[in-house]
């Protein structure tokens, strides 16, 4: 481990130190370096981060693009890259035509959703009947079944009373 000198003015260090108070108090040193290994390996895991940022987004293009525009602007006395050179219109004039067509697509999703919903009521509520149809066709061939099971019993008692 490399010996940097963190020292009681670094309070980043101090922190630590108090969070690993008793490997610090056994093993300064080894908190030191465990320290640095930390710091270090932070260090390029958020460069990483950035760099996979910036190649997922396209951002250097973006950054270089903007570079060139800016650069292009010196001398003028208003901003060669902002249609209007008024921020708030610039960002209005972009942002609102995208947020209606949003707007439009979201009504549009919305409505299709209600018609669909509208005839899956209606499918539930010709369900519901067809069901009570059939429970009331099942209720009356239940009693004819039964009135019939009573005259079939009567006609056993008849032969039975004639034996």
């Amino acid at each position: 481990c490399t010996r940097n000198d963190h020292s009681s003015y670094n309070p980043r260090y101090q922190q630590f130190v108090k969070c690993y108070k008793r490997l610090y108090k056994a093993q300064p040193e080894l908190t030191k370096c465990v320290y640095d290994q930390f710091v270090s390996h932070l260090q390029s895991s958020v460069q990483e981060e950035i760099q996979e940022l910036k190649e997922e987004g396209n951002l250097t293009v973006l950054f270089e693009s903007l570079d060139r525009l800016v650069g292009g602007a010196k001398g003028r006395e208003t901003p060669a890259w902002r249609p209007r050179g008024v921020p708030e219109e610039d960002v209005r004039s972009g942002v609102v035509p995208y947020f209606l067509k949003q707007r439009k697509l979201l009504q549009r999703a919305l409505k299709e959703k209600e018609e669909g919903n509208a005839q899956l009521a209606q499918a539930v509520l010709a369900g519901r009947k067809k069901m009570e149809s059939l429970q009331e066709e099942i209720q009356k061939r239940k009693e004819a079944w039964q009135e019939i099971a009573e005259e079939g019993q009567k006609v056993v008692n008849m032969f039975d009373e004639l034996h």
